[in-house]
């Protein structure tokens, strides 16, 4: 198949430095609307990943996010923002960056351009065949992800990617592609923008979806959630007080002494 890189295409604006604050915010905006309808239009790939990722991670199995740059920070905010909602170890799913660490606040150069450093990445975490492996990468070339996905495959995990390009050498290499063909970036080239946007809500759909599946939700409510602040605390106590019918102050304390909503419901 015939593959080009739509993300690398000239924008449809020009002479952005002779627009006003307000038109340039209007036509970002313009195009942010289009990433909705792209989403959507990959519905059926992502539900097709999320069905495949399941019973895995029933048996077990952990899900790995890898990116380089704007999409691995992605994957890495994903997976950090589930132990505290959902109540889940940290181990359950994983983001990794071309990188590491100091790759989620700076640049580094070249990493993302060695093709075996990806999967050498995962090997720290002893990945098995009940794993999965989503490759994040908006042009969908990126060497750092392409060799994680595909030596994964080759080791008998589940992979999948998320990318903005059609026929990338990325959606080849995956096992369950995902393309958002969101169009050229309001600035040329800057996948931070439409495709980011698109790979965040792709990230939250595949998450959320799997924590309710694994049973980390009741009704539309996250009662296994940490109790790590206030915040939290304070929402804990309400969805008590809805459930139960109990004060404010009977509701925290109930809260407290389980840890937990979900303990403090099925409290005797």
């Amino acid at each position: 198949m015939d593959f080009s890189k739509i993300t690398e295409q000239p924008s449809r604006y020009d002479h952005l430095e002779q627009m006003s604050v307000a038109e340039l915010l209007q036509h970002i905006n313009d195009e942010d609307v289009l990433v909705a309808e792209a989403v959507r239009k990959a519905i059926p790939q992502i539900q097709a990943l999320v069905e495949a990722i399941e019973p895995r991670m029933k048996r077990g199995g952990r899900l790995f996010y890898v990116g380089a740059g704007t999409s691995g920070r992605l994957g890495v905010l994903d997976a950090s923002e589930l132990p505290p909602t959902f109540g889940v170890p940290d181990s359950w799913v994983i983001g990794i960056i071309a990188g590491g660490e100091r790759a989620l606040r700076h640049a580094v150069e070249k990493a993302e351009d060695i093709i075996e450093k990806g999967w050498e990445d995962l090997q720290a975490y002893q990945p098995t065949a009940d794993d999965t492996v989503i490759g994040i990468a908006a042009s969908g070339t990126t060497p750092y992800v392409i060799g994680a996905v595909s030596e994964a495959r080759k080791n008998g995990l589940l992979t999948g990617c998320i990318t903005s390009n059609p026929h990338s050498p990325l959606a080849e290499a995956a096992e369950y592609p995902i393309e958002t063909i969101v169009g050229p970036e309001f600035v040329t080239g800057s996948s931070r923008m439409k495709s980011g946007t698109a790979q965040k809500m792709v990230l939250n759909m595949i998450s959320t979806s799997l924590m309710i599946r694994l049973g980390r939700v009741e009704g539309n409510r996250m009662v296994k959630m940490q109790l790590t602040n206030a915040k939290l605390v304070d929402r804990g106590t309400r969805m008590l007080q809805d459930s139960l019918g109990l004060s404010y102050e009977e509701a925290q304390q109930r809260l407290l002494d389980a840890g937990s909503v979900d303990k403090a419901l099925n409290e005797e």
